[in-house]
């Protein structure tokens, strides 16, 4: 049972890596934004995003860290 965990860990590891990388550059990409004065119906929905992106960067849940900054880049004019 042991190695089945260790296991499990050692597949994890560059998925999560790859997750905490993703992460730090949308709450850069969120911080971009926000300073680029978007529009006033779009500002508090991404600082709702970044506050949520750091808190879950944080809190080492990078996979709701990319969901928050998913939902940044859903506002953002194309």
């Amino acid at each position: 049972m042991r190695c089945l965990g260790l296991a499990f860990l050692l597949l994890t590891t560059p998925a999560l890596a790859d997750d905490k990388a993703a992460c730090a550059e949308g709450i850069a990409m969120i911080r971009d934004a926000v300073a680029k004065n978007p529009p006033e119906a779009v500002l508090p929905k991404l600082k709702k995003a970044l506050r949520v992106a750091e808190r879950e960067q944080g809190e080492g849940e990078f996979n709701e860290c990319l969901d928050a900054v998913g939902d940044a880049r859903r506002v953002l004019p194309r």
